[in-house]
């Protein structure tokens, strides 16, 4: 599948180490489930928490203070996180001052059940709570519950610097955006993060400029929709309409924002994710066409090739409009690789809209693909309004023909790389093998090649000789 969604998974469920701090004497294990918005709204509770005197540990054991940042996009998130659950609360038997919290998208959906019917946390708190810890642990050290769940319009932790943690030194994430007004009907996102707030540019390009002073090479913009960024001055994009002239006059967009990042710090290089069709300016590409070290790599998800489906979805453009954007990308920047998401078996999905996405699949021919099975979410809108009416098998072997696809894609657009020299920023050692590094190209492809005296962090010219579907094999040049 994606290489994106591999690295991902690897990080799912991991304790976070941070550096310890002298005079700190409490202890914080934290685990995160979900989107990489999660991992990095992890290292801001980190941040916040190591203000309180918390070292971060991997050892659930001896912590004072268990924290779960959840996930509520699949159901398989919120099962695993009730499994971790019971784990904390076989392990607060052995040490009964320890304190359990839920923090991020489950907090809001499931804060009653936690607290009050199962009894098995001390503590919840939302996504734009955060900074509230301190406060909420007075709370819990005196007996209390503490439920902080409010969604907030100007939440954006812009002056909080987060606490990088498990990270290579290499790459790291930078919010810039938090919440969404695309209200899908099968994604649980505006509810769970609330509306769509942009960051001021400046504390941006400054926690830009921190990363590149202790040596990052590698920052990727973050978003739940990149595109749609828009500062101006404060407030939630849907008020920019009553915006005075000289605010609107004055607005960066995201394509401004891009350009600002890439022509301020030349030698790092940029990624961004996750773009939305509907929202996605030629300016964006443009601005990408204009940057060698921008990469050229989109991560563009559409759902469902079908129009109909598209519609269902309440996704704010068709499959003609989808079509013409890729048509401009590949004008534009023709070596731009582009990754999907991908939801088989939606509501009412019938075989000849499975078909069109499969066609689409044939037009645009993606490099990396993350694709699923649809699963009700409640309190979605398609949850309230539409049956969840395809067969569980009908799903299944959707999906299949989906991934078998994608698979098939993914191979050819790795196999166009042979031949040819690309640029690779080493990330570490490969996976199998200690004498091979491994590292990503401009269009997000896993380059390995054999160790000579290069290091972590180094951008070296590899040659690529040859292939599988998911990583390219060279020698550098």
């Amino acid at each position: 599948m994606g290489s994106e969604k591999v690295i991902e998974e690897k990080k799912q469920g991991q304790a976070l180490l941070t550096e310890q701090i002298d005079g700190n004497s409490k202890k914080l294990y934290i685990e995160s489930y979900g989107c990489q918005m999660n991992l990095n709204d992890s290292e801001i509770v980190a941040s916040i928490l190591s203000k309180e005197g918390f070292n971060t540990t991997h050892v659930m054991e001896e912590a004072d203070l268990v924290l779960v940042n959840t996930c509520s996009i699949r159901e398989k998130a919120e099962q695993t996180v009730r499994k971790r659950l019971e784990k904390y609360n076989a392990v607060k038997k052995i040490n009964p001052t320890m304190k359990v919290g839920v923090l991020g998208c489950m907090a809001e959906r499931l804060k009653a059940k936690f607290l009050e019917e199962e009894k098995i946390v001390d503590l919840v708190v939302g996504p734009d709570a955060y900074r509230d810890l301190p406060n909420l642990l007075e709370e819990v050290n005196a007996g209390r519950d503490a439920v902080n769940v409010i969604l907030s319009k100007e939440e954006t932790y812009a002056d909080v610097s987060p606490v990088r943690l498990n990270s290579n030194g290499v790459s790291a994430f930078v919010s810039i955006t938090r919440g969404c007004d695309n209200m899908c009907t099968f994604c649980v996102v505006p509810f769970t993060r609330g509306r769509e707030r942009s960051r001021d540019p400046k504390s941006i390009l400054e926690e830009i400029n921190e990363l590149v002073s202790k040596n990052y090479k590698e920052i990727t913009l973050l978003g739940q929709n990149v595109d749609s960024y828009l500062w101006y001055g404060g407030g939630l994009k849907k008020d920019f309409k009553n915006a005075s002239d000289i605010a609107k006059a004055t607005a960066v967009d995201f394509a401004q924002l891009l350009d600002l990042a890439a022509t301020k710090f030349p030698k790092i290089r940029f990624r961004f994710s996750t773009s939305n069709p509907q929202d996605m300016s030629l300016d964006v590409i443009h601005t990408m066409s204009k940057h060698p070290n921008i990469c050229k790599y989109i991560h563009l998800p559409v759902q469902s090739g079908s129009t109909t489906v598209l519609q269902r979805m309440n996704r704010q453009h068709t499959r003609e409009e989808y079509i013409e954007l890729i048509d401009n990308i590949r004008r534009i920047l023709p070596d731009c690789a582009l990754s999907q998401d991908m939801i088989a078996g939606f509501c009412g999905e019938t075989e000849e809209e499975h078909k069109d996405t499969l066609s689409l699949m044939e037009y645009v021919k993606y490099d990396f693909g993350f694709m699923f099975a649809y699963s009700e979410r409640p309190g979605t809108p398609a949850a309230k309004k539409m049956p969840d009416d395809v067969p569980n098998d009908v799903k299944k072997r959707r999906l299949n023909e989906i991934i078998q696809l994608q698979q098939q894609h993914g191979l050819y657009r790795m196999e166009q790389f042979i031949g040819k020299t690309v640029e690779v920023l080493i990330e570490g050692s490969s996976k199998k093998s200690d004498a091979h590094w491994k590292g990503r190209n401009s269009q997000n492809a896993v380059v390995v090649f054999p160790k000579g005296t290069e290091k972590v962090g180094d951008f070296v010219q590899v040659y690529i000789e040859n292939c599988t579907s998911a990583t390219l094999i060279g020698k550098k040049v």
